[in-house]
């Protein structure tokens, strides 16, 4: 399985990856999508079309795909909440469009991935966008999409999303896991360790 597929412009790098692994990639069976952003989501189409893939995909972020637009976001922090308004940060989403793609499952709630041939599931953790979803993988490492970040030492909230609050509390629903690891599209793993003192610290800061 793949999950997430960068910009448009990494196509390219992103076929040759694929080729260089290990493994026989004729047997790719599936993309998912940890949600609907042109960072993750753009290249969807055209794996569908050279892999025959089915893609998985957030229920609610479906029509996005279909469309080839992004789902809403806001700013975090007070320096990137002032650049969303500034630069007028939904008009720029809106022109950010990416080559629309069919889908062949649409996730609401937990989803086994056994039918793949895999120990791992999806699970919605929203906030960061609507339909925010990580894959849960032998309950010992979840790829959590931007549902947390690796940029920012001793951090872990992203600089963008839908709503801070809900993706806070979500953090939570990724702790109940169990995993130790947690892998973000950006940056770097993260432990369980600091994924816990960032819930505390931003749960009480919601208060």
């Amino acid at each position: 399985m793949l999950i997430d597929t960068s910009t448009g412009g990494n196509f390219g790098r992103l076929v040759k990856r694929l080729r260089d692994l290990p493994v026989n990639t004729d047997t790719l069976s599936a993309l998912i999508l940890t949600h609907v952003h042109f960072d993750h989501a753009a290249n969807a189409a055209r794996i569908r079309e050279q892999y025959g893939v089915r893609v998985i995909v957030p229920e609610s972020e479906a029509a996005l795909l279909e469309s080839g637009r992004n789902a809403p976001l806001d700013g975090v922090f007070p320096i990137t909440r002032f650049l969303y308004k500034l630069l007028n940060g939904p008009a720029i989403l809106n022109r950010i469009t990416f080559k629309p793609s069919r889908w062949d499952i649409a996730v609401k709630d937990r989803r086994d991935l056994g039918d793949f041939g895999f120990n791992a599931y999806i699970l919605p953790p929203p906030g960061h966008s609507v339909g925010s979803q990580s894959v849960i993988v032998d309950d010992e490492i979840a790829i959590v999409g931007d549902a947390l970040f690796g940029v920012f030492p001793g951090s872990v909230l992203p600089p963008w999303a839908a709503d801070v609050d809900l993706m806070v509390k979500s953090w939570k629903i990724l702790l109940d896991t169990g995993c130790r690891l947690f892998l973000p599209a950006h940056g770097w793993p993260r432990d369980r360790e600091l994924l816990m003192g960032q819930h505390v610290k931003h749960s009480e800061t919601m208060k």
